[in-house]
């Protein structure tokens, strides 16, 4: 998704009206595109929506940039996409240059977006609202703990058994760490995770496991996992140093050094279904995915 300037005209009005006539508006989204810091005159940045504007008046938009989507399941409300790794749910600044939004706009218009997000490398299934009203009613779902997510992940090591982790997460505290790396901490939130052993695999020490989030926390499952010591394959934030985790952010690593750092050239973790109930129907969509092929293209 591109970030463009284009021009509105201009009568020596105040800020809102401007948008407002230009594009239609309330006064309401008029605001917000100020607050967002989208709007300038003149090339400066206008800050106040009663700001009198006179002289070249340009607004900071979006572009779509659609490349292609997998659509898992689709009806009037809401769409299931099979999002890749690597592919931001949400633009995250006016330097990102593609993520979901851009398939989702494309498709569905800007009232569609997404009910829940997932990370960055995590790939899978992801729940899109087409209109305000489902957006509502899906993201109280997950509120509500009212959706069943699992995952797939390739973790470190052999597991002998199954096993529950109930450890409170929260942001970590040290503030020379990577902002949005999380901890296990007693004033964290409750966090609970079930997982289940389907395959190990000798010739690389990795045990393929299927992983139930009870609770929604950023990170949960890579969290859970680093703690008993079965780090996912491609993890970039845990069991790194700061130094190292931002070599991968930053993109500096060659993808034979990071996979000889993380095991793997992307995080192995894949949204593999979601179970709900909607308009008193009962859903259960699965992946449609070969994951285990491309989580083992991924540790090459």
């Amino acid at each position: 998704m591109a970030y463009i300037k284009i021009k509105l005209s201009n009568n020596g009005k105040k800020a809102f009206q401007v948008l407002m006539e230009n594009l239609k508006i309330s006064i309401n989204e008029a605001q917000k595109l100020i607050d967002k810091k989208r709007l300038f005159c003149d090339g400066i940045l206008v800050e106040e929506k009663n700001e009198i504007l006179n002289g070249l008046v340009e607004l900071i938009v979006y572009e779509n940039n659609p490349k292609g989507v997998e659509i898992v399941f689709e009806n009037e409300d809401f769409a299931i996409l099979e999002k890749e790794s690597g592919i931001l749910s949400h633009p995250n600044g006016r330097h990102c240059k593609y993520s979901l939004s851009d398939e989702i706009w494309h498709l569905w218009g800007k009232e569609a977006c997404v009910a829940h997000r997932l990370d960055k490398e995590t790939s899978g299934l992801i729940l899109v609202a087409k209109n305000k009203k489902a957006q509502i009613d899906l993201k109280a779902l997950f509120e509500k703990k009212l959706v069943q997510k699992e995952y797939l992940a390739l973790a470190n090591g052999k597991i002998e058994e199954n096993f529950i982790i109930d450890k409170a997460i929260n942001l970590a505290k040290n503030y020379d760490d990577v902002k949005t790396r999380m901890q296990i901490c007693k004033e964290g939130k409750q966090a609970i995770t079930e997982f289940e052993i389907l395959e190990y695999f000798p010739k690389i020490n990795a045990t393929l496991l299927l992983c139930k989030p009870l609770t929604g926390r950023q990170h949960q499952i890579r969290v859970h996992l680093h703690y008993k010591n079965h780090t996912i394959l491609g993890d970039p934030l845990y069991g790194l140093s700061k130094e190292q985790i931002e070599s991968i952010l930053d993109e500096k690593l060659t993808p034979k050094e990071r996979l000889k750092l993380t095991g793997a050239l992307r995080l192995c973790l894949h949204s593999y279904r979601l179970k709900f109930q909607y308009k008193n129907q009962n859903f259960n969509i699965n992946s449609k995915i070969n994951i285990k092929e491309i989580f083992n293209n991924s540790i090459k």
